[in-house]
């Protein structure tokens, strides 16, 4: 169609400038939000895709977003083919359909026109703090049915031609809780589908409109090459990892899920038939979560630093039951759908992780972690909501330690709330937040610690809805590493009682004084312990990583309890010590 012969160094300008749009549209929307769970947590994506609904570029985020801007582009396409017109926006957050995860994550489409052609798609997806639904915060542990967790958009125009449509807005605002956030960041969307939107037309009038179409197809097609490369020099064969999901939050579980991956010189095709099928509780996942977390490990394997786009995916297959967790269908609830999304993701990484243990480490805490905390400012009376997720411990690999205080793999580059701006927003104040240094993970590189993050009430009232996956299935190890430690929280009361620990536990009641204290586990270790380099296992002491005991029991070192000086191996590191060096011979 575009014959128009393009020179390799236009070629990368455009593409670099394309990325650089993708960018722009990211800060846009973070920079003009109302929501600390956008401009500061940084729970979103922004892209831009082809006319074809094929994604071209994301900027950084959340990294259980990849591929959902390309399914909701698609989406808009198959129903309003015919009539797209410059300046319509379109709002989606089916859960079950065009890019769904659930109902908080709301997408925003914009179709752009150049010279009177659809030649490109401006898309973002960001968690809105309210959609309404049952409960505060919208996304609950404990919902039986879609229904109760919010507002859907089922791929509808919230503008046609540039004019808003004022009666949806109006429902919104009469359906959320808190409507100057959630209108707030819909206006911050659409800040970032403009600057899309007119980016894209600049570089149409600077290089010409075949040149910028020619550069998408040419950056899909180099994507698609670069992947295939490198599975062309991964071990051919056939790959297998199973598992369980704690509970779907109704007191149902645990719930056994499998993977089998087959690795040819052609395709990567991740098989998750059989899988445990859909659940009374939120924690089942769409297709399109379920590829979105696929694609996040398959990016581990076949990138370090490769731009993404749809064509890097292409020899990805992902095939699944309907009807499953992995792949619900109406009114299943899917208010914590990273529990499963996140966990075939994982299943995959497992499958992998000692075929490939330059680019996969162990096991890490895998759950969002998330918190709702909702209640009265004790200051202005005036009604707060904490909606975070939680940082945690990662695996080690076959050269390093795990990463400690790290969001977890669906979460991508996010952060959390600060502790300033908690305390000076919330009715809470920060007692507490260190690592939780429990000494798990054990191995030749140990896994990397979680996080300990407690909040003092500070009104009466408050109520927290806690899911902490990995309570009961923890981390695991690799290469004889020991397995890291489960998440889990807390609450102690104002009198001194200790409740818990417990995983998932919807609208926990916390009066004036009342602490919850959230605990996120310790990742997978690599290899033996005894093989830890000894000096490793005294500085592991002084930074309080372990105890002394645990230096003694677990990694075979004696350490001195004033000096903490080494003083000598224990007889079993010994042993173990000359057995390998017997085999080695």
């Amino acid at each position: 169609m575009y014959k128009t012969k393009v020179d390799p160094f236009t070629l990368e300008i455009v593409k670099d400038s394309l990325t650089a749009v993708g960018e722009e549209m990211f800060y846009t929307l973070g920079r003009t939000s109302m929501s600390p769970i956008i401009y500061e947590v940084l729970d979103y994506a922004t892209g831009l895709t082809d006319a074809k609904g094929d994604l071209l570029t994301q900027g950084n985020g959340v990294a259980g977003f990849i591929g959902m801007l390309s399914f909701m582009v698609k989406e808009t396409l198959k129903k309003f083919q015919h009539n797209l017109n410059p300046g319509d926006i379109i709002i989606i957050n089916d859960s079950y359909n065009g890019g769904g995860s659930h109902l908080s994550d709301v997408g925003l489409v914009m179709p752009i026109f150049y010279e009177g052609e659809l030649v490109a798609f401006s898309a973002n997806k960001a968690h809105w703090t309210e959609v309404g639904g049952k409960d505060p915060g919208s996304f609950t542990n404990d919902a039986t049915e879609i229904y109760q967790e919010g507002l859907q958009f089922p791929c509808v125009k919230l503008f046609e031609k540039g004019n808003v449509n004022q009666a949806l807005v109006d429902v919104i605002q009469a359906n959320v809780r808190l409507p100057e956030l959630s209108l707030g960041d819909m206006w911050a969307q659409i800040a970032s589908l403009r600057i899309g939107e007119k980016r894209f037309h600049e570089l149409c009038e600077k290089y010409g409109k075949e040149t910028v179409l020619q550069t998408t197809k040419h950056l899909l097609t180099q994507g698609e090459i670069i992947s295939k490369n490198v599975i062309q020099s991964l071990p051919n064969g056939e790959y297998y990892a199973e598992d369980y999901i704690d509970t779907d939050g109704l007191g149902n579980g645990p719930f056994k899920v499998q993977v089998k991956v087959t690795i040819t010189d052609e395709e990567f095709i991740c098989d998750f038939r059989g899988s445990h099928p859909q659940v009374p509780g939120p924690i089942n996942c769409s297709y399109t979560t379920l590829v979105s977390d696929v694609r996040t490990v398959f990016l581990a394997i076949t990138s370090d630093d490769q731009h993404i786009n749809d064509g890097v995916f292409r020899p990805l297959k992902v095939i699944t039951d309907p009807g499953s967790i992995f792949s619900c269908e109406r009114p299943a609830p899917m208010s914590v759908y990273w529990e499963s999304g996140s966990m075939g993701g994982d299943l995959v990484w497992k499958a992998l992780s000692s075929v490939i243990p330059s680019k996969l480490s162990a096991g890490h805490f895998l759950s969002v972690c998330a918190v709702t905390l909702s209640g009265n400012h004790p200051d202005t009376n005036e009604p707060f909501l904490i909606v975070e997720p939680s940082l945690g411990g990662w695996g080690a690999g076959n050269d390093h330690d795990g990463q400690r205080g790290q969001f977890c793999i669906g979460d991508g580059e996010t952060y959390n709330v600060p502790v300033e701006i908690a305390e000076a927003r919330y009715g809470v104040m920060l007692e507490e937040y260190s690592l939780n240094t429990d000494g798990e993970g054990a191995g030749e590189f140990i896994g990397g610690a979680g996080v300990i993050r407690s909040y003092r009430a500070l009104t009466d009232g408050q109520f927290a809805t806690v899911t902490y996956g990995r309570h009961q299935y923890v981390p695991w190890g690799l290469n004889e590493g020991k397995d890291g430690s489960p998440n889990k929280f807390y609450v102690i009361k104002n009198n001194g009682e200790m409740d818990g620990p417990y995983g998932v536990y919807a609208r926990y009641p916390l009066n004036k004084g009342d602490v919850l204290k959230l605990i996120t586990g310790t990742g997978g270790g690599y290899g033996h312990p005894f093989a830890r380099e000894i000096s490793k296992v005294v500085e592991d002491v002084k930074n309080q990583y372990i105890t002394l005991q645990q230096a003694k029991e677990v990694f075979g070192v004696i350490i001195d309890e004033e000096t903490h000086q080494f003083t000598g191996l224990s007889s079993t590191r010994k042993e173990w010590e000359d057995n390998s060096a017997t085999d080695n011979e």
